[in-house]
């Protein structure tokens, strides 16, 4: 790539943002430029917005590279732009990146890493339910498969919707969506917990939920506690700080077999991957309105008890 000007001056959304070292690489082992990551921000914009928006952001800098050091960021800061919306929490500044021009300037500044919590910033109770499947490396990925497989029985045998993308890593997510502002952190976790012991019960040499990596034994954590308040995932779209520059992506659930690699989708090819196949999440905000958790949530606060007593 030819040799950028150091600074200049964009509008987006009629707001203006500087666009600065254009040409300073951010994935030295694919020489993945910064103008090349802002661009990719641009087209997934649509599908990665509406996973950002209300919520409070915590990113994830690499002001020189992912092969250099890098800082978590929470708090807005004070040189951001006037445009930049923002939400006090618990003496914390966060931006909320709801727009375009919020998003680019945050590619300028380096954020790779995107993570919301999973409730917005109008709502204490979650918008969505993640379970997050993490093996003990990308060698075992095909645990992450099973488990995921086997969640994907359950709920439909509950009538749930549920979805599921990779984590840009070496595992996998599944989302199942609440209808807002219903549901407590406290009353999932009864959900949350009573899966991952049903997974862990049936296929102990495969899956556990123990917290200490020492004591897994090469089996997948099932990671339901990460689903609270304060908590937080990667977005959908968001790119990891990782060699490969691996997206954490979307999936139809007809993709997720022993064929799936974690390596599958990198950053340059999922705007083709969209236009070719459409974004598995493009019904995640309505089936939100069509879920029906009720039925299982009474299921289980009647049926946990008498388990226990037996």
């Amino acid at each position: 790539m030819a040799k950028l000007k150091e600074r200049h001056t964009i509008t987006i959304e009629n707001q203006q943002l500087d666009i600065t070292n254009p040409s300073k690489v951010l994935w030295k082992k694919k020489n993945i430029v910064k103008l090349e990551y802002l661009q990719y921000l641009i087209e997934v914009s649509p599908y990665l917005l509406p996973f950002l928006q209300q919520r409070h952001l915590t990113v994830l800098r690499y002001p020189n590279g992912i092969d250099e050091e890098y800082f978590y960021q929470k708090s807005c800061p004070s040189y951001a732009p006037n445009f930049i919306s923002t939400d006090l929490l618990e003496d914390i500044n966060y931006i909320v990146c709801s727009d375009l021009p919020t998003l680019v300037w945050l590619g300028n500044q380096a954020s790779i890493d995107l993570h919301t919590p999973f409730n917005t910033i109008y709502s204490s109770k979650p918008s969505e339910i993640v379970f997050d499947l993490d093996p003990p490396s990308r060698n075992e990925f095909n645990l992450a498969v099973e488990g995921a497989l086997i969640m994907k029985e359950i709920f439909d045998r509950l009538d749930l919707i549920s979805f599921i993308k990779t984590s840009g890593n070496k595992g996998l997510q599944v989302y199942i969506p609440l209808p807002e502002d219903t549901y407590t952190y406290e009353e999932t976790r009864i959900f949350t917990e009573f899966i991952a012991n049903f997974l862990t019960n049936k296929e102990p040499k495969w899956f556990t939920t123990e917290r200490m990596k020492k004591k897994r034994d090469n089996r997948l954590y099932v990671d339901y506690l990460q689903h609270a308040a304060g908590k937080t995932i990667i977005a959908p779209y968001s790119l990891r700080g990782n060699d490969e520059a691996l997206v954490a992506t979307p999936l139809f659930w007809q993709e997720v077999s022993s064929t799936l690699s974690p390596t599958q989708f990198p950053m340059e090819s999922i705007i083709e991957r969209i236009k070719n196949r459409g974004c598995p999440f493009n019904d995640f905000e309505a089936s939100k309105k069509q879920q029906d958790f009720s039925k299982v949530m009474d299921w289980l606060k009647e049926t946990l008890p008498k388990l226990k007593k037996k």
